[in-house]
């Protein structure tokens, strides 16, 4: 392999990546005249003119990172956290706020018009909520390092090798961001320091349940080894000092089992349909509690149920988006893929006292075709798939049963794939479609749209 130049040049950058990094055209200097290769830049702006030095290369671009901005764009600021550029956890603090919602808005529209060659025919207004100390679930990876003697706890630099070195983190909610120093000083503490790979964090509301009272965060401590009875008091002093709840997973999912306190209950309310949601500390919830609540809002207006609906909610999870459906339709129906969150939704929906909300368990990429639901007939359908979108789950559905169809999605180029076979193949319209800004100061575009026979 040919080495990388990485003689410092400068570059004017025209455009923004999909993952937040500068687009430019790099003129080889023997050819003036052509286009040049594209480079993606990372830290830069459009508009702007930098000095980069390259970082890879491959057959149709190259990459590189800002050494210096010689030109700055009236949309960079500059980012609050220390570590910006080196944690790979956020890619566009340096871009202000209002400005991120706004390429992602961008990026939305560039999906529907080169993947699935429909637009909306109106652009909803961006739903934004805190940008600061949002982030109520997560992943940090541990790791011991012997060259700096300390144990690193955060999340993966840009460069996916390595841990970032970080202290406490901007974007976490501040019960945990604030913490992070004093849990990578736990776990540099411990005989197993060097056993665990990573800890899970989620917050809900908190707990006030006589022993088993806590803060209502959740810590789970990967293992892969056996914790001796020094390290398990440790881990359960650290908790008590600040009131989290601590699970431990020695192996799989199935593994997790609580440390202390001894039962602890986890959830979080949606007050606007007076609902608690019961939730486990691995289960998916949405990272973002306020821009939750306002999305559940934004689908529920554009669906427009009607008292007298049955309504369809794939990929339906804990019951995020049913449960709040079940106050206003006379039934509605939850199907999701994994069992434990079936169970659990179905738990929630009692907790709650709503008989009309019914769940199943159904993998949505195989074949539905003996599935109970399938044969009841429904008025409107919500679906919130994964980032691999639902293409197959929509041509199994007898999709001329809905009067209106909306589509919650964290991947556009799939949302963009979707839109594009109901509208071109299926004969619907793309009524309204927009982004919601569910991860800020990173490149992740949350979407919704809606769709009408």
């Amino acid at each position: 392999m040919a080495r990388i130049d990485q003689t410092p040049f400068e570059v004017a950058i025209t455009g923004l990546t999909h993952d937040g990094r500068g687009v430019a055209r790099r003129v080889d200097p023997k050819a003036p005249n052509e286009a040049g290769k594209a480079i993606f830049v990372a830290g830069a702006l459009p508009g702007e003119r930098v000095m980069a030095k390259q970082t890879a290369r491959s057959r149709s671009f190259d990459e590189a990172v800002t050494l210096e901005v010689l030109q700055a764009s009236a949309d960079r600021v500059q980012p609050r956290c220390v570590h910006f550029g080196t944690c790979g956890g956020c890619a566009l603090q340096h871009m202000a706020e209002e400005q991120q919602i706004v390429a992602k808005q961008r990026v939305l529209m560039e999906n529907f018009e080169r993947i699935g060659h429909v637009m909306p025919e109106r652009v909803l207004p961006a739903l934004t909520d805190s940008a600061w100390g949002y982030r109520r679930k997560g992943r940090f990876s541990v790791r011991r390092v012997e060259k700096k003697d300390k144990t690193l706890v955060g999340f993966r630099e840009t460069d996916p090798r390595f841990v970032a070195d970080i202290g406490r983190c901007e974007t976490v909610i501040p019960a945990i961001g604030d913490k992070i120093s004093a849990l990578a000083q736990l776990i540099d503490g411990l005989q197993a320091r060097r056993e665990i790979p990573q800890v899970e964090f989620i917050g809900g509301d908190p707990q006030d349940a006589g022993e088993n009272s806590h803060s209502g965060i959740a810590l789970t401590f990967r293992h892969l080894a056996p914790l001796s009875q020094d390290d398990r008091d440790a881990i359960v002093a650290f908790a008590r000092q600040h009131e989290f709840a601590v699970f431990l997973q020695p192996g799989g999912i199935e593994s997790v089992h609580p440390l202390w306190p001894a039962d602890p209950q986890l959830s979080f309310t949606l007050p606007q349909w007076n609902l608690e949601l019961k939730f486990r500390p691995l289960d998916f919830i949405q990272v973002n509690a306020g821009l939750n609540g306002h999305m559940i809002q934004h689908a529920l207006d554009l669906l427009a149920p009607q008292p007298e609906d049955r309504v369809l909610d794939l990929f339906a999870g804990l019951g995020n988006f049913t449960l709040p459906l079940a106050r206003s339709v006379r039934e509605v129906v939850g199907v999701e893929g994994e069992a434990g969150l079936v169970k659990r939704a179905r738990e929630n929906a009692e907790h709650n006292g709503l008989a009309n909300a019914k769940f199943y368990a159904a993998d949505l990429g195989k074949d539905l075709s003996g599935e109970p639901w399938m044969r009841e007939g429904f008025d409107r359908l919500l679906l919130d798939p994964p980032r691999s979108g639902a293409d197959f789950v929509l041509t199994q559905l007898p999709l001329k049963q809905f009067k209106r169809i909306v589509y919650v999605s964290c991947h556009p180029a799939s949302l963009a794939r979707d839109a594009g076979y109901l509208v071109r193949e299926k004969g619907w319209k793309l009524r309204a479609a927009g982004v919601m800004d569910m991860f800020p100061h990173t490149a992740h575009v949350e979407s919704i749209a809606m769709f009408e026979r």
